[in-house]
């Protein structure tokens, strides 16, 4: 029962999310909305802001758990903003709310993951050294952490699938031949 119970406040809190503002919900808010009382919801959360915490590392906890290889740079812009993509409104609101520093680790990190995995399994095959690789997972994570920073400073009107896509045709050759330098 805990689990459901936690799992409907989550819900709820995202639900919320998508209609307004951080700043304008409250605990009770939730806690009508999931039809719990208040007791129930600081059982599983100290306050809001740790179970915001809380939301968003599950989250990429779980994205991690979900996708175990990346087959395409494109596959790791998908994967960073599919949690936004699904709920534009609720991103946005945590993009302009108090808890952005812990929005940002998010993407941070599922970038991180996304691009060190994609570069791991695609190049499994070449004996890149370290010190490159490390550089080369650096820049794509930067490309790709930036990337979705702008689309949501931008308020997410434009298409980030569409301008990544072309913009991967455009640079089509040079990660292979960074990875070809490498090992030379």
């Amino acid at each position: 029962m805990p689990g459901f119970t936690k799992q409907a406040i989550r819900n709820s809190f995202i639900r919320l999310l998508n209609e307004r503002p951080v700043s304008q919900i409250k605990i009770k808010d939730i806690v009508e909305d999931c039809g719990i009382n208040r007791n129930s919801f600081y059982y599983h959360y100290q306050d809001l802001p740790s179970m915001i915490e809380e939301i968003i590392l599950d989250e990429a906890e779980a994205m991690v758990r979900r996708h175990p290889s990346v087959d395409s740079i494109e596959e790791c812009l998908d994967l960073a903003v599919s949690f936004a993509l699904e709920n534009r409104r609720a991103a946005l609101h945590l993009y302009h709310s108090a808890n952005r520093d812990v929005f940002e680790q998010y993407l941070w990190r599922v970038c991180e993951y996304v691009v060190n995995t994609y570069i791991s399994t695609a190049f499994a095959e070449y004996s890149l050294r370290e010190e490159d690789k490390r550089i080369i997972v650096r820049q794509y994570k930067w490309e790709c952490f930036g990337a979705v920073l702008d689309w949501l400073d931008g308020g997410m009107k434009d298409d980030i699938q569409k301008d990544f896509y072309r913009l991967c045709q455009l640079k089509k050759g040079m990660l292979e031949e960074m990875i070809r330098r490498s090992i030379s």
